[in-house]
């Protein structure tokens, strides 16, 4: 009997909570294409967040309520990319505009959301981490443009480390804990290794060290998907290829 991979499990065992929550909203007449577009919303309001945690008002690095509170706010915009789909499996409301409606605007809200940490960042002078959170933008763009086009060549192309649902819940859980932890030990911590003069870790770094992680593992992913992609069109070219060349063959046996 084969086993399901955890994430699948996971997202099957979520689905069993959030189902009856689904049935509601099929039931007061909610659609996919409504809830999609209210996750999007979400998404905005992250990056609103963001920028207002970056206003001249509100210079004070040590204060790092907003990014706890963009941290909640991913998660729960992250909610809603997972309820269009059951609420259009469940409420039979499945169409191609509505999947295609989906990954547009899942696209557009990594924009708006990584818009906003990178104006935070920038603000709040974490330069190099700004850096990485582009970086992981430019990983998160590649990962779903490498499975589209490989998709639209006929090629599955799924899988890898860092998918969507991965990098919402990195983004997300680093944040919030980010500023629930800050409210304990204070933003401005900072902790010093023995002989060192400059600081090797500090209350921020709990949101922008998985940020470097996601930029190394989202293009690790995306190269991963290209490599996988290569050799099942390599096949592809090869199978097609093989009946020419048969045909060839039997052209000179003539």
């Amino acid at each position: 009997m084969e086993t399901k991979p955890l994430r699948v499990r996971l997202q099957f065992g979520i689905y069993k909570i959030i189902d009856p929550f689904v049935k509601l909203l099929v039931k007061i007449g909610l659609t996919p294409n409504t809830v999609t577009v209210i996750g999007f919303l979400m998404n905005v309001g992250v990056a609103v967040i963001f920028i207002l945690g970056a206003h001249p008002k509100n210079t004070d690095r040590s204060d790092l309520s907003h990014v706890g509170w963009a941290g909640a706010m991913i998660l729960f915009a992250g909610l809603f990319d997972m309820l269009d789909g059951q609420v259009a499996r469940l409420g039979k409301m499945s169409s191609s505009f509505g999947a295609l409606l989906d990954s547009v605007l899942d696209r557009y809200s990594e924009l708006f959301m990584f818009l906003g940490i990178c104006y935070y960042l920038i603000s709040h002078h974490y330069f190099i981490s700004s850096l990485f959170a582009f970086i992981g933008l430019i990983g998160s763009m590649m990962v779903s443009y490498t499975r589209a086009r490989a998709e639209g060549l006929g090629i599955e192309c799924k899988g890898g480390l860092m998918q969507r649902p991965e990098r919402v819940i990195l983004v997300g859980t680093s944040a919030l804990a980010c500023g629930i932890i800050s409210s304990y030990i204070g933003g401005d911590y900072k902790w010093f290794a023995p002989g060192i003069s400059f600081h090797l870790f500090e209350t921020m770094s709990i949101f922008t060290i998985p940020l470097a992680v996601l930029a190394v593992l989202t293009n690790i992913t995306a190269y991963h998907r290209l490599m996988d992609a290569k050799r099942a069109l390599d096949a592809k070219d090869r199978k097609n290829a093989k009946p020419t060349t048969q045909n060839l063959e039997n052209r000179v046996l003539r």
